[in-house]
C-alpha cells in the first residue's frame, strides 16, 4: 500500500508539473519555431541543394546558441517586467535606444517582406494570385490580434508551429541514407572550401537561426505573458524546447533537398517544392504548405515585435490584452507593418528571391548590436539581482558575438577579394 501510494504521489507530482509547464510554456517555442520563417526554410532548401549534407553539423551548433541568446530574454522579461527596447532606452538613453529601435524596425520590416514572398509563392503553387494571398493573410493576422486576449493569440500560434513540423515526416519520405548523412554531416568541414559563397551560407543560416527581432519578441512575450521570476526556471525549459524543435526542423528541411536536389540550382523553397512535385505529389504538396506555414508563423511574431516596442518606447498601451479602441496606435502600427509589407511583393518585377537571402545576411550584420546591448543588461546587478549573467553564460555569449563579428567581417572581405579564400 505504501509502495501505491508512493506511486500515486509521484505520478500526481509529475501531472503537476506538466500541467505548469503548459500553462508557462509559450513564449519560448513560439519564438524558436517561427524563426523557420519563409527566409528560413528558403535558407536551408538552398544549404541542402548546394552542400547536400554538408553543413549539417554547423545547423546543429546553432541550437545551444539560439538558446544561450534567448533565454536571456526570459530573465530580463520576467525581472524588469519591460520589453527590450523599454529597457534599452532606460538604461543606455534615448542615442541607443532609438539606434536599436531603427535598427529593430529595419530589420523586421525587411524580414516581414521574405514572409510574404514566401507565402505568397508556396500559394501560387497552387495557382492562387499573389493579391489574394497577401489579402487573406492581412485578414487573418488581423482577426488574430483583435480578439484581445494574450492567451488566445498564444493558442493559435502553437497550432502553427506544431504545422511547421511537416518537414519532419517528408524526410522519411525520400529515404535518406543515414550513413552518409552521419559520415558527411555530422563531421565538422567545410565544403568546397573558403569561399565566398560558403561565407554567404553559413551567415545566413546564423541569420535565420538567431535574429534581432527575436530577443525583441520573446522578452515583450514573456511580459505580455505576465511570467514572474518564480516562473523563469519554466520559461528557460520553454526556450530550451524551442530551440531543440528549430534545428529538428532545420536538419529535417537540409535532409530533403540535400538528398533530392543536391547539385540542383535552387533560389527558393518554393522552386524546390515545385521541383518535387514532378516526382511526388504529395510531397511537393507537404513542402509547399510548410512554406506557407513557415511565413505565416514568422509574419505574426515579427509584426508584433515590432509593435510591442514602439508601444514601449512611445508609451503607448502595447499589450494583446487591450482592445484595440484601448490601444489604438499599436494596432494601428501593426496594421501598417503588415501592409506595407504585403505591398512590396506585388510590385512587378521585384527582386524577391535575391531580397530573401539578403536580409537573413543583413540581420546576421546587424546582430551583434543587438546581443551586446542583451550582454550589457543582464550584468546589471542593480536590474538583474541573482538572476544576472554567470561568469560561464559572459564567456559562451561573449564567444557568440565575436564568432558572428568576425564571419561578417570574413564575409567583406571575400566579396571585396573574391579570390582570397579559394
Amino acid at each position: 500500500m505504501n509502495a501505491l501510494s508512493r506511486l500515486f504521489y509521484k505520478y500526481r507530482r509529475f501531472a503537476k508539473m506538466i500541467k505548469l509547464f503548459l500553462m508557462i510554456s509559450g513564449p519560448g517555442i513560439i519564438v524558436m519555431v517561427a524563426d523557420n520563417d519563409a527566409g528560413g526554410i528558403t535558407t536551408y532548401t538552398a544549404t541542402g541543394a548546394a552542400y547536400g549534407y554538408g553543413l549539417l553539423w554547423f545547423l546543429v551548433l546553432l541550437g545551444p546558441v539560439a538558446y544561450f541568446i534567448q533565454e536571456m530574454t526570459v530573465r530580463l522579461g520576467a525581472v524588469t517586467k519591460r520589453g527590450h527596447a523599454e529597457a534599452i532606452f532606460d538604461a543606455f538613453g534615448p542615442f541607443w535606444g532609438w539606434f536599436s529601435l531603427l535598427d529593430l524596425v529595419l530589420t523586421d520590416w525587411l524580414t516581414l517582406v521574405t514572409e510574404f514572398i514566401g507565402m505568397t509563392a508556396a500559394l501560387s503553387i497552387f495557382h492562387i494570385q499573389p493579391w489574394i494571398t497577401v489579402l487573406i493573410v492581412c485578414t487573418v493576422m488581423g482577426i488574430m490580434i483583435l480578439r484581445g486576449r494574450y492567451w488566445t493569440w498564444e493558442k493559435i500560434a502553437i497550432f502553427f508551429c506544431a504545422l511547421n513540423l511537416v518537414y519532419v515526416p517528408a524526410a522519411f519520405i525520400v529515404h535518406p541514407s543515414i550513413s552518409d548523412i552521419i559520415n558527411q554531416g555530422f563531421i565538422p568541414h567545410f565544403p568546397g572550401g573558403f569561399t565566398g559563397q560558403l561565407f554567404f551560407f553559413l551567415m545566413a543560416n546564423i541569420g535565420t537561426t538567431i535574429a534581432p527581432w527575436m530577443v525583441f519578441f520573446q522578452q515583450s512575450s514573456v511580459v505580455d505573458k505576465g511570467l514572474q521570476e518564480k516562473d523563469i526556471p519554466w520559461g528557460k525549459l520553454d526556450t530550451a524546447v524551442g530551440s531543440l524543435f528549430t534545428i529538428l526542423i532545420a536538419v529535417f528541411c537540409v535532409v530533403v533537398t540535400a538528398t533530392l536536389l543536391k547539385g540542383v540550382q535552387i533560389e527558393s523553397a518554393a522552386q524546390a517544392a515545385t521541383i518535387l512535385m514532378g516526382q511526388s505529389r504529395y510531397l511537393g504538396t507537404l513542402l509547399a504548405i510548410g512554406l506557407f506555414n513557415a511565413g505565416f508563423l514568422g509574419a505574426i511574431c515579427i509584426s508584433l515585435a515590432s509593435s510591442w516596442a514602439f508601444g514601449e518606447v512611445f508609451g503607448w498601451a502595447h499589450s494583446l490584452n487591450h482592445k484595440i479602441r484601448e490601444a489604438p496606435w499599436f494596432y494601428a502600427f501593426y496594421f501598417f507593418m503588415i501592409i506595407t509589407a504585403g505591398c512590396v511583393v506585388l510590385i512587378p518585377g521585384a527582386p524577391l528571391v535575391q531580397i530573401t537571402l539578403f536580409v537573413q545576411v543583413i540581420a546576421t550584420t546587424l546582430l551583434p548590436a543587438a546581443l551586446v546591448f542583451l550582454i550589457l543588461l543582464l550584468n546589471d546587478e542593480t536590474l538583474m539581482g541573482k538572476f544576472k549573467n554567470t561568469l560561464f553564460q559572459n564567456i559562451v555569449n561573449v564567444v557568440i558575438v565575436g564568432a558572428i563579428i568576425v564571419l561578417s567581417t570574413l564575409y567583406s572581405i571575400s566579396a571585396l577579394f573574391p579570390n582570397l579564400f579559394v
